[in-house]
């Protein structure tokens, strides 16, 4: 059996995808729930890249990839300022003990 690089591109990007989502799964801290929502985003990324070489519109999917790229980095900085915030204010990232508060 021929395993085609296409099948190994889709079966990384399902690891990245599971990979992300596991962690959200387990993590409590804000910022690590930040770097996999990032790891989710650049496998979908890297699924669009894939999908466009093999329809045959490369630039087309690369220039979507760019374009998800620079608004998932704003995205992720003003999650992080945000997390710098909660921090500086309640003293924890703990999303547990975040939830429990109420004001």
């Amino acid at each position: 059996m021929i395993i085609s690089p296409l099948t190994i591109s889709l079966l990384v990007v399902c690891g990245l995808t599971g990979l992300g989502f596991y962690g959200l799964l387990v993590t409590r801290n804000m910022i690590k729930l930040i770097m996999m929502l990032q790891i989710i985003v650049k496998a979908a990324v890297l699924g669009i890249v894939i999908a466009g070489q093999g329809n045959g519109q490369l630039n087309l999917s690369q220039n979507v990839a760019i374009t998800i790229i620079v608004v998932d980095t704003i995205v992720a900085v003003v999650a992080l300022a945000f997390a710098i915030q909660i921090r500086r204010q309640m003293g924890t990232l703990d999303i547990r003990e975040l939830a429990s508060l109420r004001g």
